[in-house]
């Protein structure tokens, strides 16, 4: 992984131990960003070698990763890589990515489109990236709150999940006895993985059921935009976009009178067509997690959209989804007839078909 402040790992040490059990040879990357040290593999004898080794590894080798591949580099790709491509939505640079798969006759089996035989991912960051993105969401209240003059600073992860949610409780009780009231969080996806994290965050963090406003798609079958959005203090974007949506909320909706001050955008669709919060154009970063959004309304609206935020529980939310996608890893040794990989390379082929060469 190259991606700055990324410590998650697609498999664990766990994992890999029981790969190697079932005959797999596993070659592990040195690292001291992963949350899971060197020793950790080499515990359950994994092989370790230098950093970007992949890039000279046996051709019948699978890179198995979960950020974008480094930046400013369009050499060919001749493996068959495991990874989260963000290519098959028409996201910025799409083409470019998969154009390098086509040169070197290489193949992307993308972790975002392994799907069961109910069409269920097998294996998603969606809870800790719900969890997550609510934690932070409610700390940035807190400070409106606490230290209105300052802008929200950087976040680093936590080693735990109890770490997580008593800093973020206690932020929320000194910034409640200074606001005279707690602040209202409205999940929209609540019934899927990630907005389950959210809804589930904001309960541990303390903040009343009756303080949880909970949309789905029994709530949005209208079409937005809709202004109850504007009723809560932080907005937590959950849905997963398979096609173009109206609207959630729009920059001339801001404009009115609202208590609206944080958007957590989880869902980070950023450089979607078809993004649902067309009121910012970047993502953010753990480093600079915030940016403000400029409305004729005074009062202040601040955005997060990290597109990594289950690193903030890098073990966790790793331990988890390695732990799903186990099965699936098993069924690489026949890869040709296992119908979650069989139908990864047919959305690749068709993907790749509409390239221009």
């Amino acid at each position: 992984e190259t991606k700055p402040n990324e410590h998650r790992a697609a498999l664990t040490p766990s994992t890999c131990q029981t790969l190697l059990q079932h005959g797999f040879q596993i070659t592990v990357e040195r690292s001291t960003e992963r949350i899971f040290s060197d020793d950790e593999y080499e515990k359950v004898e994994c092989a370790l070698v230098p950093m970007g080794t992949w890039r000279t590894a046996p051709l019948d080798a699978y890179i198995i990763g979960l950020k974008e591949l480094p930046e400013n580099d369009d050499s060919p790709l001749s493996h068959s890589h495991i990874f989260f491509a963000h290519c098959y939505k028409n996201q910025e640079g799409w083409k470019e990515v998969i154009r390098r798969f086509i040169k070197g006759n290489g193949l992307i089996l993308d972790m975002e489109f392994l799907t069961d035989d109910k069409n269920r991912r097998v294996a998603a960051f969606g809870y800790h990236a719900g969890f997550s993105g609510t934690a932070l969401g409610l700390d940035v209240w807190a400070q409106q709150q606490l230290l209105p003059e300052e802008k929200y600073p950087s976040v680093s992860p936590y080693p735990d999940e109890s770490k997580l949610v008593n800093h973020i409780k206690e932020r929320l009780e000194n910034a409640t006895k200074l606001k005279g009231r707690p602040p209202r969080v409205m999940v929209m996806g609540a019934l899927g993985r990630c907005g389950k994290g959210a809804v589930d965050f904001a309960r541990k963090a303390g903040i009343s059921e009756e303080n949880i406003v909970k949309w789905d798609m029994e709530e949005t079958k209208q079409g937005g935009p809709f202004l109850k959005i504007l009723e809560s203090d932080v907005f937590v974007n959950c849905i997963y976009l398979s096609q173009k949506i109206p609207p959630f909320i729009t920059k001339e909706l801001l404009d009115n009178q609202r208590q609206l001050s944080v958007i957590v955008d989880v869902s980070c669709d950023t450089t979607n067509p078809n993004n649902p919060l067309p009121i910012y154009t970047v993502n953010t970063t753990f480093d600079d997690p915030t940016i403000y959004v400029e409305t004729k309304n005074p009062h202040p609206l601040e955005v997060i959209s990290i597109d990594h935020l289950p690193t903030l529980l890098p073990r966790e939310s790793s331990e988890q989804f390695s732990r799903d996608l186990l099965p699936s890893l098993i069924q690489l040794s026949e890869r040709d007839t296992a119908r979650v990989w069989v139908d990864a390379e047919k959305l690749f082929r068709e993907k790749a078909s509409l390239i221009d060469s």
